[in-house]
């Protein structure tokens, strides 16, 4: 295993982890990583951040994430919380849920789909309507935006949020 720190355009740090051996076991990261697979793995992946199982990686697992490519062989249920890519040459047989899912022609895909709503946090909402966080947080409290609160944070589902603009919109 090798691992290497990368600096992006914002200078924030970003780690990445390269797995070129045969592991076996539980990953589990609490903090975003750019994870690549390259070789043979077996367990439980729990991710943050950008994992790649590379195109000679044999992947035995139940793999949780944000954004998933796959290039090589995965066995097992897939949860991919941003989205999901099957590449060329690639062969995932398992379950996946992802609010986005890309199987690119050419990528093999053998069991049951579930699309999930695209979930939003806080940042990426304020962002999004181009309105301040503490105006947000304050319409979320108010009960005035589509909100799940989810222990101290609020999710905003993408599809109620864009509904509700069109609303507000409708309102005048």
């Amino acid at each position: 295993m090798a691992i290497r720190d990368k600096r992006n355009k914002k200078d924030d740090e970003q780690k990445a982890i390269e797995i070129n051996a045969e592991m076996q076991g539980t990953l589990s990261f609490t903090d975003p990583v750019n994870l690549r697979i390259n070789g043979n793995f077996q367990g439980t992946l729990q991710t943050k951040g950008t994992l790649t199982i590379g195109e000679n990686a044999n992947v035995d697992a139940r793999i949780t994430g944000e954004s998933i490519i796959v290039a090589g062989k995965v066995k097992g249920d897939v949860t991919a919380k941003t989205m999901l890519v099957l590449m060329p040459g690639s062969e995932l047989e398992g379950n996946i849920s992802t609010p986005k899912l890309n199987i690119v022609e050419g990528a093999i895909f053998q069991g049951k789909c579930q699309m999930l709503s695209e979930s939003l946090t806080i940042d990426e909402v304020s962002n999004y309507l181009d309105i301040d966080i503490q105006s947000v947080v304050e319409m979320a409290n108010a009960g005035n935006i589509p909100a799940i609160r989810d222990g101290e944070n609020w999710r905003f589902e993408r599809a109620k949020v864009d509904r509700w603009i069109t609303l507000e919109k409708a309102k005048g």
